[in-house]
């Protein structure tokens, strides 16, 4: 079996694996480039992997041009920029020691000793510079069938990065075959270390879930990590029940990670997922304008059209009713309403605190009024 794409076949990127190779050294593309290319999906990044350790990659890149950007040496990878395009390249690992969130690992020679070290089956695939699939470990019938499976022992591999089990998850929801369950294997050995989630810097988690959250359908997945009481660890209080309703009504939309954030509560979320400022106000608005339950107009007007049409799909989903009819429309119009009353249109026989009082008032009956009372008739 063979990769293919503009990806590899790229002047600059051939012209890199022959400077690796020229100089008897292996040039494998692997993980997720690889992975996508067989799949049929986009191939954003190119990681490659070799035999060759850094300082010599570094050495060969930079004379043949390239520049080199020392990423991550301590751990064997240097990013060479060839054409424009950053190129991960990283010297075959085999782990020495391993502590629950980074590894002590030393160079190989060997690509099953770098392939028994990566997390899932799917990731341990390589292609040569030609497109030739490499499967030292024998995870292409895994990527075929869409089943993500862990290399070798499940709780091993856990054991090295706890945030193998949040990818686990993401995996299935953006990998996995819709219609089939999460590896019965590796979901058992989730559960098992489900605690050791709490190791992880939540910069790592906010991230993996917002990754998580934005699958096409993560339900299935979050649903998993509830019951494998995963979800307990990384948002207490959460509850996966409404996603899947949510999901449905997103239906033609573009998936929104932060909506759907919200559909499943819990206590201290911004903090515990390290949320932007931007992102934690907006997760507030969200939750509080959906329990309110205001008229989707209304909605579009306080929290503008993203917010207001979430808010609306929101409360379905917590109330497993459906938004009311034209709710779009509505929460469109009242995005676009304008406030006809100025303050000052009630200067100057109004002032200060009085002033604000009343335009809150007015504003409030204008709104009540579902935007149609015009300027004339608030101020009679």
């Amino acid at each position: 079996m063979r990769v293919s794409g503009d990806w590899l076949v790229r002047p600059a990127t051939q012209r890199l694996c022959a400077v690796l190779a020229e100089a008897g050294h292996r040039a494998l593309f692997v993980g997720g480039c690889v992975r996508n290319a067989l799949l049929g999906r986009a191939v954003s990044d190119i990681d490659l992997a070799t035999d060759a350790v850094p300082a010599a990659v570094s050495a060969l890149a930079s004379a043949a041009g390239f520049k080199v950007v020392p990423t991550g040496i301590d751990h064997g990878t240097v990013t060479v920029i060839a054409g424009g395009v950053p190129h991960e390249v990283t010297t075959f690992r085999r782990d020495v020691e391993t502590f629950g969130r980074h590894a002590v690992v030393a160079f190989s020679t060997d690509v099953a000793e770098d392939a028994a070290r990566r997390d899932f089956t799917m990731n341990a695939l390589y292609a040569e510079a030609s497109g030739a699939v490499i499967d030292p470990l024998g995870g292409l019938p895994d990527l075929i069938a869409r089943r993500v499976r862990f290399v070798g022992d499940p709780i091993r591999r856990i054991e090295e990065d706890y945030l193998r089990i949040l990818r686990f998850f993401r995996f299935h929801a953006i990998y996995g075959a819709p219609d089939e369950g999460l590896d019965a294997e590796g979901l058992a050995a989730c559960a098992a270390r489900a605690e050791g989630v709490a190791q992880l810097s939540r910069e790592r988690v906010g991230a993996e879930m917002r990754k998580l959250l934005a699958a096409d359908d993560p339900a299935p997945s979050v649903a998993s990590m509830e019951c494998a009481g995963v979800l307990a660890v990384v948002l207490p209080g959460a509850e996966a029940r409404a996603l899947p309703v949510l999901v449905h009504l997103e239906e033609g939309r573009t998936p929104d990670w932060l909506l759907r954030l919200a559909s499943l509560g819990g206590a201290e979320v911004a903090d515990r997922l390290r949320l932007s400022r931007a992102d934690a106000a907006a997760l507030a608005r969200l939750r509080e304008a959906a329990l309110a339950g205001a008229p989707p107009a209304e909605q579009g007007y306080r929290l503008g059209a993203r917010l207001g049409a979430g808010a609306v799909l929101l409360r379905a989903a917590l109330t497993e009713t459906p938004p009311p009819a034209g709710w779009d429309a509505a929460v469109e119009r009242g995005a676009t309403a304008r406030f006809p009353v100025a303050a000052a249109d009630l200067m100057p026989a109004l002032a200060g605190p009085a002033l604000g009082a009343r335009l809150r008032a007015l504003e409030e009956r204008w709104i009540a009024s579902d935007f149609r009372l015009d300027r004339a008739a608030l101020l009679d």
